[in-house]
Order: structure tokens, then sequence, then C-alpha cells
């Protein structure tokens, strides 16, 4: 999805994500799975280059009905300064996509610009072949800094 205006949703790998995080001062990582998730699977860490994961929930637990104060409560955390780029990630990068493309167009409606990046693969990647995640892709698979909470 790309728009005139510069506000648009691209994808990246988490490795890619990473290394945009570390080079570029005006982005963000913003975790939009769930607190249960938060907490019991774990979380990126970007404590080595001294920013703060923003955690807000796309989809409420326990319905996964969107959260209507999903903007709200992301919007809170930059104040008068929002981000150029803001990364989303999920678990899988399916809710952080949705979550990508629905803040953009927030973002064009309000007149901002940003470039909304869904992290391709999430925190814990896909399914393997015994339906397992966590072994074949995502963040955690890939060595990237994360901490149980």
């Amino acid at each position: 999805m790309v728009a005139d205006d510069n506000t648009f949703v691209t994808e990246v790998l988490p490795h890619e994500a990473w290394e945009s995080l570390k080079t570029e001062p005006n982005s963000v990582l913003v975790d939009v799975r769930t607190k249960a998730e938060w907490s019991y699977v774990g979380c990126p860490n970007l404590d080595s280059i001294d920013r703060e994961l923003i955690r807000v929930e796309w989809l409420a637990f326990p319905d996964m009905s969107v959260n209507p104060e999903f903007t709200g409560e992301l919007f809170s955390h930059f104040g008068d300064r929002f981000p150029a780029r803001i990364f989303f990630i999920c678990r899988s990068g399916v809710r952080s996509l949705d979550a990508a493309e629905y803040v953009a167009d927030i973002l064009r409606e309000i007149g901002r610009k940003a470039v909304c990046v869904n992290v391709e693969e999430g925190f814990e990647g896909d399914l393997d072949e015994s339906r397992h995640r966590g072994n074949q892709n995502g963040w955690k698979q890939r060595g990237l800094p994360w901490r149980q909470t």
C-alpha cells in the first residue's frame, strides 16, 4: 500500500528491522501482541541500542477484537514527535501487518507522515512441520535480542 503523501506500509525481515532500529534514531518498534504473549513468550529486547519497546495490544484477548484504544495508546508514546519509521511486530507478521496498515490510514487522515513497517515472520515465526513456532524463522530464531518478562 503506497500513498502519495509518503505514508505507506512496507515489510522487512526481523534482522533488517533490527539493523534499521540500530541506525535510524527516529524509528520505533511496536509489539502488538497480547499481554499474555508478552509475559509468557517474551519480547524483543532493545536495551543494547538504548531503545524502549512500545507494547500496545492490537487485538484484545480473549475475544481477539480490535482494541478500540489502539491508536490513542500508541500515539500517546509519541507526544508531539511522531517517528519517521514505525516497525510493527506480532507473533507471525499477520496481526502486525493489519496494525501497520490501520495506522498508516490514520496517519494519512490526520496529515502525519511516517513509514509503517511490518516485521515479516514476527517474533516467533512460521509454523514448522510439527506445527510449532520458533524453529523456522522469526525474531527469536534469528538470534536477535529478546527477554522473558
